[in-house]
Parts: C-alpha cells; structure tokens; sequence
C-alpha cells in the first residue's frame, strides 16, 4: 500500500488558499464577519455558527462535500468555501446549487408547510483561479427572467463566485487586496495583515498542528478506500491492469495482491 504520509502538505506550509487553513481563519467571528461585509458592502450585528459539526469538525456527508463556514447573520445564512480545485464552470455551478439545497432542507423547521419560512442565503465561493469569461474578480448571481430580465425571481438565494485570477477593475481596494493574498502576493492592507498574523498564531499552536495532521491522515485513508473499490470494481469488469493503474493511481503490487483477492 502506498505510502499516503508523503502526500500531506506540510503543516507550516498551509496559506489561506488551503481549504483547512481558511477554515480555521473563518472559525475567528471577528475575521468572518469582516470578510462577509467586505464582499457584500454590508454591515452585520453579530454572527452565529450554526451547526458546530459542520463549522468546526470538518464533517464530510456522503457526496463527499465539505460546509466550509456555515454561519447566520442577522437572519442571513452564509456558506463560505475556498475552492481548492477548479473543477470547470458547469461542475463549480452544479455544487453551488447543491449547496443551496442542503441550506434550505437544514433551514426550514421540519414539519412546516410554510416556505416563506426559508432565510435568505448567500453561497460565496473563493476561488484561486478564474471563471466564466476569465475576467472578473466577483460574479453575483441570482435568478432573472429569461423574457424580461428586469424581472426577478426573489426567492432570496444569491450564489457568488469570488475569483482571484480576474483581471479587471472590478472590486474595491480591499476585497482585491485579500484576493492578491490568496495568490500569495505580498500586500499592505490592514484586514489582510490581521489575517495573515492570526495564521501565524494558528501555526504555533500544537494541537492544531496535530488535528491537521489526523484530519489529512483519515482523509487520505478514505480517499484510498475508495479507489481500492474502484480498482476491485475494474478487476471484476476485467478492465487491463495497465488501465487500472492509470485511473486509480494505485501501485501496480497493490492491484496485483486485489487481483487474487477477487479470483
């Protein structure tokens, strides 16, 4: 079996565009809820977290997809995830829709007949990367008639795709700064420097470094069960070992050893 501690990215070298340390950041209430008014130019009393087994403890559902920062303001509920991997525009828009789904199944009281009872809710996406037509930094999106797209549908849903490999003039000095950031840039701006030095807080902190770690371990060994299923499915299938290989990744011996176990 291959060896998956090699594969761990090193605890010190985690930024702000690694989904586990952005989670950490956005567990600070004070640094969460600035990021949120600065994307959205509004001002919030207070934030709640509202569920800590998605906020905290990084739960996994059986699709697979991560609550990076599931937290209510002021009646608001906010989904907040760094998307580590472009997956594509028509992949990235089918998990924002996902997303929304479980935030009105987990909002609306049970029982209620009432779907005027759903919050209102935004799904921010921060990505390292560029979208759609490859220009812009912020893309807000919300429901219009196809006919008349001065008519809304105001079902209180927006989904934003915050990106930082835009290329025009398109969002204010501060949200561009935090942007630049998550590329790695060096910058100068107040909010940023208060998140990179609660970063180098976290990275001192010994049993964070110890929960990373564990955390990475388990999801490697997840990650690995599931392409040994995948490679006994392919052996059952009689797929070539050479095709096996290359879709799972798995070395050559381990699919070897599967092979017996499946004759």
């Amino acid at each position: 079996m291959s060896n998956t501690k090699k594969h761990i990215k090193p605890w010190e070298e985690l930024t702000i565009a690694d989904d586990y340390m952005f989670k950490l950041v956005m567990r600070h209430p004070h640094i969460c809820k600035r990021l949120i008014e600065k994307i959205l130019k509004i001002k919030i009393k207070h934030i709640t977290y509202l569920d800590d087994e998605k906020t905290l403890k990084f739960r996994y559902d059986g699709k697979g997809v991560r609550l990076d920062v599931y937290v209510e303001g002021d009646g608001t509920i906010y989904e907040i995830e760094m998307q580590v991997r472009d997956y594509g525009d028509k992949e990235m828009a089918y998990r924002a829709r996902y997303y929304q789904s479980m935030i009105d199944v987990e909002s609306l009281p049970a029982g209620t007949k009432h779907y005027n009872k759903l919050k209102n809710s935004f799904i921010i996406f921060i990505c390292p990367f560029t979208m759609f037509d490859r220009k812009r930094h912020m893309y807000t999106f919300r429901n219009l008639c196809i006919q008349d797209d001065k008519i809304e549908l105001d079902d209180g849903s927006t989904k934003i795709f915050l990106c930082a490999g835009g290329s025009i003039d398109d969002v204010s000095p501060d949200i561009k700064a935090f942007l630049d950031y998550i590329k790695g840039s060096s910058v100068k701006d107040d909010f940023v420097n208060e998140i990179d030095e609660y970063i180098q807080e976290i990275k001192i902190n010994k049993e964070e470094r110890v929960s990373y770690m564990t955390f990475e371990m388990k999801m490697m060994e997840a990650r690995e069960d599931g392409l040994i299923e995948v490679a006994i499915a392919m052996l059952r299938d009689n797929k070539p070992l050479e095709e096996i290989i290359k879709y799972t990744g798995l070395p050559k011996e381990h699919i070897q050893e599967l092979a017996k176990q499946v004759q």
